[in-house]
């Protein structure tokens, strides 16, 4: 992860991990609101500013790492090739990141990740910031698709529905790793469930769900 990093990358890299070690340790065993920041700078053994010269608030040391993903969808966008559809490209990285256990996907296991995620469930105000984050990564993928020249109607109408099925299935992911599937286990039919899901907007909801 430290590869290529010079020696003062390295350090900052590392007062920043352990913040946020620090601060999920703690907010998971007593919550998000039950711990100070002072106690959080005590525990990584640093100084209260310190802590704030790395995040600008207590909620960034729950959500920084989710912030560092909101322009991906984007970014896949606009990095695609020519020829290549945005539907494609959004699902392709998708499933590459299922594959890698990408947490950005709800894919990780890791006890920290994990941690990471019941604290964003049981804290209003995390999952308030996250639905935020959220709604900043459907703009982000509009306003790519409107320098495109797409008319911003339809821009945002097609971004909506892309990020609504990313997140469809990332909260798929995540519930069942919440219920304590491991994710080798769920990644199979996690990357089925995305294929069928992209396919939708593929094929449109025209003949979906037509009562009998």
């Amino acid at each position: 992860m430290t590869e290529g990093m010079s020696l003062r990358e390295r350090k900052k890299f590392r007062t920043r991990h352990r913040l946020l070690a620090a601060a999920t340790e703690l907010f998971s065993e007593r919550g998000f609101d039950g711990v100070s920041v002072a106690e959080i700078a005590e525990a990584a053994e640093v100084s209260k500013m310190t802590v704030f010269n790395y995040f600008a608030s207590k909620e960034d040391l729950v959500l920084s790492p989710m912030e560092e993903h909101i322009g991906d969808v984007a970014r896949v966008v606009r990095d695609r090739a020519p020829g290549r559809s945005v539907l494609v490209a959004v699902r392709t990285q998708f499933l590459e990141a299922i594959e890698r256990r990408d947490p950005s996907v709800g894919m990780s296991d890791l006890p920290m990740v994990m941690q990471v995620r019941r604290l964003i469930q049981e804290t209003p105000a995390l999952l308030l910031r996250a639905h935020a984050l959220s709604l900043r990564s459907f703009e982000l993928l509009a306003e790519a698709l409107i320098e495109e020249g797409h008319e911003p109607a339809t821009a945002r109408i097609a971004a909506a529905q892309l990020i609504a099925t990313r997140n469809s299935l990332i909260q798929a992911n995540q519930s069942r790793l919440l219920a304590g599937e491991p994710s080798d286990a769920i990644a199979p039919e996690a990357a089925a469930l995305a294929v069928r899901g992209f396919a939708m907007l593929a094929d449109g909801l025209g003949g979906f769900a037509i009562r009998n």
